[in-house]
């Protein structure tokens, strides 16, 4: 029951900080000398009852606040209005939102994967050349912009013509075998979770690293090797719980900068994804998009911190302990 509580707590305290970012992100926008409707306008496509029914939606005629609160009570109902090209923005939304999830979660699962283990062994054997080879690499891989990487390699995928370049599928996609489908799948995000994985494996090593050195010399493990446990018991029973701890707090953070970082590559392999997408409509000044898309990758980042939240509570019974005494119960 005490962990359910928490997790309420935890939702009902993102609420404001969800408030806090539309009003941030709205007045922002509307304060800059552009028309909401420009690109609307300028659309031949667009009906003038389209051009009505947003400008009632807005309130555009009224204060810039009681525009927020009319945006606000729309985008509650999921009223997300239109994008400049005349298609609904829950609609684009829908399409963009899994396919940057996926590539998201796919590239935590890698770094995870390998950078955990990596980071353990890099500790365990501190100061051989094996740790020394891991730094050099994880300091070249934390220093190469992913925006850079990623162009490196759209060329390679050029030249040779292993790998597709663009969006997620190939034009016969619908006319593959459920094999064929997976297949074409995979070599569309091959590119795209290289460069992310990289990235993220680089700074992901060096913190497990960093955490395992400090466990190590803890007094704790010091005394786990006097009593004569083995060294396999003393790292991996005493010594690893303590250290992949703090990692998992670390999970949320690495969950926001890979959909930041995601922006770029995305838009580069002109993958379609939400990054893409917000680039895209900022370019354009398509506000409906860009408010809409702001939102919901705020949403994603905060759902990505409160996952985070729930395994830390899991798997460190203290967090449910401290938890409890600050609140009183």
């Amino acid at each position: 029951m005490e962990f359910f509580k928490l997790i309420t707590k935890r939702i009902l305290q993102v609420i404001p900080l969800l408030v806090v970012v539309s009003m941030i992100s709205f007045f922002i926008i509307r304060l800059a000398p552009i028309d909401p409707l420009a690109e609307l306008r300028l659309n031949p496509s667009i009906s003038e009852e389209t051009l009505q029914k947003e400008i009632k939606r807005l309130n555009l005629d009224k204060p810039i606040i009681i525009q927020y609160l009319s945006w606000g009570k729309s985008f509650i109902k999921g009223d997300l209005g239109y994008t400049s090209s005349g298609e609904k923005v829950s609609v684009k939304l829908k399409e963009r939102i899994p396919n940057t999830l996926l590539l998201t979660f796919i590239v935590i699962f890698l770094t995870w994967s390998v950078g955990i283990p990596l980071g353990i062994l890099s500790a365990i054997k501190k100061e051989t050349a094996f740790d020394r080879l891991l730094t050099v690499l994880s300091s070249v891989g934390m220093a190469i912009p992913s925006f850079f990487f990623a162009i490196l390699m759209l060329m390679f995928a050029v030249k040779t013509g292993w790998f597709p370049v663009g969006g997620l599928t190939s034009y016969n996609y619908n006319d593959m075998t459920v094999w064929g489908k997976f297949i074409d799948l995979i070599k569309h995000l091959v590119l795209p979770v290289i460069v992310l994985f990289s990235i993220s494996l680089s700074g992901l090593q060096r913190q497990m690293r960093a955490n395992m050195l400090e466990v190590l010399d803890s007094d704790y493990v010091k005394f786990a090797r006097a009593k004569g446990l083995s060294e396999f018991k003393v790292i991996f029973k005493h010594a690893l719980r303590n250290a992949v701890n703090p990692m998992i707090t670390l999970l949320g953070f690495e969950f926001a900068g890979l959909l930041s970082g995601a922006a770029l590559t995305e838009y580069v392999f002109q993958y379609p994804g939400l990054g893409r997408l917000i680039l895209e409509a900022v370019m354009k000044s398509d506000i409906n998009l860009v408010m809409a898309s702001l939102m919901m990758g705020t949403i994603m980042l905060v759902l990505g911190n409160l996952i985070a939240d729930i395994l830390l509570m899991l798997t460190d019974p203290r967090t449910r302990g401290v938890n409890k005494e600050g609140t009183g119960c």
